[in-house]
Order: structure tokens, then C-alpha cells, then sequence
């Protein structure tokens, strides 16, 4: 048995969502510049995304839902890995953070509260924190 055969179609299709979200973010500029090609590569891999679901995902990415994780860890970790999409964007801007505070809403972020999220998210990811790092200080950015 494959790996990926241990996982169910539902496991299989919350990380192709997950990765036409991060693909919604790379491509808000219209480009995908090359570190944002190598963040993707790598997500794919980690992702277990199939070279052809991959292009399937790039050339429709807008038809896929953005599911948000029941777990606050998992909305953690997702955001981290779309707020480090748009740190390695080269093209920053008022329109990528929107559409970041949607994704974010989307993850299942109260919306009252996602523009604070997502401006410490973008503040510790632009100061190169791990994942770990990351998931502690939302956690306590109110203490």
C-alpha cells in the first residue's frame, strides 16, 4: 500500500483546496515569480499533489472551495504557509493583502479579528519564525 493510499479522497482533496488557495494568493499579480515556483514545487511534494493534479490546479484554481481546518492548529499552519506565499512574492501590495484577509476569513478566521491576524502573521513570517514559533505567538498575541 501506497501512502497516499493511507489517507481518504476527503485528506486527498482538503490539500488540493489548500493548494488552489496558496496558487489564488501566488497568482493575485498575475505572475508566478521564481520563488514562488519553488515555494509551490515544494508544497506540491509535502502536499502529495500529483504532477498532473498540479496543472490541473494551476490552469483552474479558482474553482476549488477554500475549506477551513476544524483544528485552530491547522488554520495556524495554513495560514503560515499562505502568509509565506505572500512574503515570497515580490509584488506586495493593498490587493494581495485583501485577498489574504478573504483566505483568511475563509479558514474559518473570525472576521472582526483577521486583519490583526493576518498583520502579525505577515510581521513574524517577514522575521523568518518557524512554524512552531508561529502557532505560539497568534496563539498569545493577547497576553
Amino acid at each position: 500500500m501506497s501512502f497516499s493510499n493511507l489517507f481518504d479522497s476527503g485528506f486527498k482533496k482538503r490539500n488540493e483546496n489548500h493548494f488552489a488557495a496558496i496558487v489564488r494568493v501566488a497568482m493575485d499579480d498575475g505572475i508566478i515569480t521564481d520563488g514562488e515556483q519553488a515555494f509551490l514545487d515544494r508544497l506540491a511534494h509535502n502536499l502529495d499533489i500529483s504532477e498532473e493534479d498540479y496543472k490541473a490546479i494551476l490552469k483552474n484554481y479558482k474553482s476549488h472551495p477554500i475549506n477551513p481546518p476544524v483544528s485552530y492548529d491547522n488554520r495556524l499552519e495554513r495560514l503560515y504557509d499562505l502568509v509565506r506565499m505572500v512574503h515570497v512574492d515580490t509584488i506586495k501590495g493593498d490587493s494581495e493583502n485583501l485577498l489574504l484577509k478573504k483566505i483568511g476569513v475563509g479558514l474559518g478566521f473570525h472576521a472582526v479579528n483577521v486583519k490583526y491576524i493576518i498583520d502579525k502573521a505577515l510581521t513574524l513570517v517577514n522575521n523568518g519564525v518557524d512554524l512552531d514559533t508561529f502557532i505560539h505567538e497568534i496563539k498569545h498575541m493577547n497576553e
